[in-house]
């Protein structure tokens, strides 16, 4: 690289620097949001929404359980019992993660709403 191209990459580099600075400054004194717990609103909208994919995907598991537990009843012979069971060991596996990611996502969804119970309350003698 050369010298001139150096020096250019770097007045580049401040200019899109300081510009960056400046613009946010001047769009969030410009902006005032009409309702002040939108943000939170949207939060708890979305982890509802992924509660309920994970809630669907854990009731998935829990019955890919309930018929590895009847394929082993029913194996007759030692191959396909020893299968049926290494199937419902993994449907075991996967339900326990899937049990997790659901305890997690109803925390979230409860954090949530705490947040926005809390900001409506603080919006409310302000009204």
């Amino acid at each position: 690289m050369t010298k001139s191209t150096r020096i250019a990459a770097a007045v580049a580099g401040l200019t899109l620097s300081f510009g960056a600075l400046t613009v946010p400054a001047a769009t969030a004194a410009d902006e005032a949001p009409a309702d002040k717990c939108a943000t939170q609103a949207a939060q708890l909208e979305k982890a509802e929404g992924a509660l309920a994919r994970v809630t669907a995907v854990h009731e998935r598991k829990q019955d890919k359980v309930v018929k590895a537990r009847k394929a082993v009843a029913r194996a007759d012979k030692a191959n396909e019992r020893s299968k049926a069971k290494a199937a419902l060991a993994k449907a075991k596996e996967q339900r326990a993660t899937s049990r997790k990611a659901k305890k997690a996502q109803v925390q979230r969804v409860a954090k949530a709403t705490e947040r926005l119970e809390k900001c409506e309350a603080t919006q409310q003698p302000a009204a």
